[in-house]
């Protein structure tokens, strides 16, 4: 059922829940709350981030600990996407693309390069 489509259990069956049903109706723990949890992270917050993020874990239904951690953990997936990808102009494409469809004769320190590499880790 989605979210929204019957009025009483439109709370009962939004956001991501901790279980999951099997055919028999049967409740299983999902991988993420099933995993194991043995490191720290701690912060220090003011009363009014503190009293916001309790506000926020409350109307979603989950734990303080749980709602900064999917939190954070979005955020730091999201930067390290953003990092991850590499954006060029028109014209910086149009040099990488002629580079790689017409690379550059190697230069003496490249062949010694690979030289030295076909020797020290074959």
């Amino acid at each position: 059922m989605l979210c929204g489509d019957s009025p009483d259990k439109a709370i009962a069956m939004c956001g991501k829940m901790p279980y999951t049903r099997n055919e028999g109706g049967e409740t299983m723990p999902t991988e993420a709350a099933t995993a194991k949890r043995t490191e720290r992270l701690d912060a220090r917050v003011t009363k009014e981030e503190k009293r916001v993020v309790e506000t926020a874990a409350s109307l979603r239904g989950i734990s303080v600990t749980d709602l900064m951690r999917t939190a954070i953990t979005d955020a730091a997936n999201k930067i390290i996407r953003e990092n991850e990808t590499l954006t060029l102009s028109e014209r910086e494409r149009q040099a990488f693309v002629q580079a790689l469809m017409n690379p550059p004769r190697p230069n003496d320190a490249a062949i010694a390069a690979v030289r030295r590499y076909r020797r020290e880790v074959r």
